[in-house]
């Protein structure tokens, strides 16, 4: 005799209409790397399907991201220049400055979010401005440069600031410098619980942004602490921010409910370089169904609690969900 929980999986119809959670293309927000040239679209070994691309290259991705209905993107830089404060950053001139123009000219109805750091632009590979004493990031003295970068961005006519930095009060700072600038209705999706993971790997291949010493475990989170976790994003609610954000995703799934449970805020998630990468390499070698698991791995973040996902596969993604 069949159970009461089996009577509604029988017909297929029945389990599409009882499914709890659902995926969307417009769940989604796409990576883009910029680097300066003209032409260029350079696939990153660590990361297959994931380009280095010029300006003119992104502005045509772009065309193909609408055709699949993605309609958000999140945008990196990879200065020609890099010096030890990382000022290609800070210059309205500089490569995402100049991208985000080309892109809102060229698509203006594209949503365009800047990921706010400096550790592509520097030098060093470090977040921020360095201490000479302590060797690792001045956190007072990175604030005053991120209120600069994001006014330059938003400038440019950005949609959304998304600050990775994980520096103390760096909310506080760029609302303020926001706001000062006349940008109050600028939205902030904060990297509000960020860890110091290893599945970070394959990004700094392609962003070009891997540290010359050391790690960032003195600004970046312990995998380890789950208290710590939500008090940064409820910190980060608190000083202003509009979306909160988990990175990475999908072993920090705990998290992410968490803060869930814990905010009311929007929240996303980032499916990170290392995260894609394995699913790729399995899916190369066989040892996967890489279009079932990579559905499976998108839901199980949306039934977790997230509202946005960024991730490398939102374009395979979309050409399932239309099927």
């Amino acid at each position: 005799m069949f159970t009461r929980f089996r009577r509604k999986r029988i017909h297929p119809v029945l389990r599409d209409l009882l499914q709890e959670t659902h995926l969307s293309v417009n769940d989604f927000i796409y990576p883009l790397f910029a680097k300066s040239g003209v032409g260029i679209k350079e696939e990153v070994g660590s990361m297959p399907g994931v380009f280095q691309m010029s300006i003119d290259e992104i502005v045509k991705e772009c065309d193909d991201l609408k055709q699949l209905g993605l309609n958000a993107i999140i945008l990196f830089g990879i200065p020609d220049t890099k010096d030890s404060v990382g000022s290609d950053a800070m210059c309205e001139h500089g490569i995402i400055a100049q991208t985000v123009r080309a892109v809102k000219a060229a698509h203006p109805e594209m949503f365009v979010v800047t990921d706010l750091c400096f550790c592509e632009y520097t030098d060093h590979g470090h977040c921020g401005v360095l201490d000479p004493v302590l060797h690792t990031v001045d956190n007072d003295i990175t604030l005053d440069n991120l209120a600069r970068q994001a006014v330059v961005h938003a400038k440019a006519g950005v949609d959304m600031i998304a600050p990775s930095g994980m520096m103390d009060g760096m909310i506080t700072a760029i609302r303020a410098g926001l706001d000062n600038a006349g940008f109050i209705n600028l939205p902030i999706m904060s990297y509000s619980t960020k860890f110091a993971s290893a599945y970070y790997g394959p990004f700094r291949d392609v962003a070009e942004s891997s540290p010359s010493f050391g790690d960032r475990k003195s600004y970046q989170m312990n995998p380890a602490n789950r208290n710590e976790a939500i008090a940064e994003s409820v910190e980060d609610e608190k000083e202003g921010a509009d979306i909160l954000m988990v990175k990475p995703a999908l072993a920090y799934l705990d998290i992410v409910r968490d803060v869930k449970n814990n905010s009311t805020l929007p929240l996303a998630v980032y499916n990170v370089s290392g995260e894609y990468a394995m699913l790729k390499m399995a899916g190369r070698a066989g040892v996967i169904d890489y279009d079932k698991v990579m559905m499976e791995t998108l839901l199980a973040f949306k039934r977790a609690g997230a509202d946005i996902i960024i991730t490398y596969h939102a374009k395979e993604a979309a050409l399932l969900l239309q099927k």
